[in-house]
């Protein structure tokens, strides 16, 4: 990594943080994780997801909206491996990836909302 020379010395330890900054890829890939929380639908899905394994038309019809909306929606949350889909005949039913980021959104939204999952009670006691 190229040596910045800032502007100031404020005595602080900036230039260490700014050697260990993760390169501009990183920002990006989780600022597509967290834009997936600026979109209501999505929140919601990622709400029910936290909670339940379920499939489009299940979904579609839980939040009152069209199946295509719902897989459109599914389709964005999957390409950041937010949610994962597994066939059981004919539908495929989505739940809450495994991933560190899925884990971490699936805390905010416990947050956001004051709930406690059910997935999460046994490990509470």
């Amino acid at each position: 990594m190229q040596k910045i020379t800032l502007p100031h010395n404020h005595g602080g330890n900036i230039e260490s943080i700014i050697a260990n900054m993760p390169d501009s890829d990183k920002f990006s890939s989780a600022a597509s994780v967290f834009s997936q929380l600026g979109d209501a639908t999505r929140l919601k899905i990622l709400w029910l997801l936290c909670h339940t394994k379920e499939c489009v038309s299940d979904i579609a019809a839980a939040l009152g909206l069209s199946k295509a909306v719902v897989s459109h929606h599914l389709q964005l949350l999957r390409r950041d491996n937010l949610v994962t889909g597994e066939r059981a005949g004919q539908e495929i039913h989505y739940s809450l990836s495994e991933t560190q980021e899925a884990k971490l959104l699936h805390k905010t939204i416990e947050a956001m909302f004051r709930i406690t999952c059910p997935n999460n009670i046994d490990q509470q006691n």
